[in-house]
């Protein structure tokens, strides 16, 4: 049997928890409901910062994680520099 203090305490709860991700959400223009944030975008910051810390010491200690050297950080900027430049004159090239 359920009592009307249990169906107040479950409408006062509901109320409060649509309430509270309205609130979050990001307002949307476009008449949709706004969408609620998921997985790490739903957790807090200082938390997702604890998560990722400990996952990239595991990886150290399991020998699986990166470490760009100084020649290898050369090569990469090299890459992003020459994608850039090429988008640039491309562009450059398409406005005359």
């Amino acid at each position: 049997m359920i009592h009307d203090d249990d169906n107040a305490t479950r409408e006062t709860s509901t109320t409060t928890t649509t309430e509270t991700v309205a609130a979050s959400s990001d307002v949307q223009t476009n008449g949709e409901p706004p969408r609620r944030r998921r997985g790490f975008a739903a957790m807090d910051p200082k938390l997702v910062s604890e998560l990722a810390s400990r996952g990239g010491k595991a990886a150290q200690r399991a020998g699986t994680a990166h470490r760009f050297n100084s020649e290898e950080a050369r090569v990469a900027g090299r890459k992003g520099g020459q994608a850039t430049g090429a988008k640039r004159r491309a562009k450059a090239a398409g406005s005359n």
